[in-house]
């Protein structure tokens, strides 16, 4: 998962993260097979929000939102299921 962090690091300063479909659609693009599941993946990126959130220099404000996403995200996996949130935003464009 370190590796999924750095991507994720670079992936945050470049463009952020602000839609559903860009984390359904970066993960999709991950292409991690059925190593890591998408709402494994989900719980990853919150925790790796919430321990950016302890950094004073970076703006509160994407990553709240980032977490919003996540957690709606994560609602939706555990209301419908991973194949169904998947195909629902990842056959969308941002």
């Amino acid at each position: 998962m370190n590796h999924l962090n750095q991507i994720l690091d670079k992936l945050l300063k470049c463009m952020g993260i602000r839609t559903p479909n860009a984390y359904v659609k970066f993960f999709i693009d991950l292409n991690m097979g059925n190593n890591v599941t998408f709402l494994s993946f989900l719980n990853n990126e919150k925790m790796v929000l919430k321990h950016k959130m302890q950094n004073k220099e970076i703006k509160k404000e994407p990553i709240l939102e980032g977490l919003k996403i996540l957690e709606e995200l994560s609602e939706q996996v555990y209301q419908v299921g991973e194949k169904a949130v998947l195909e629902k935003y990842g056959d969308l464009e941002n």
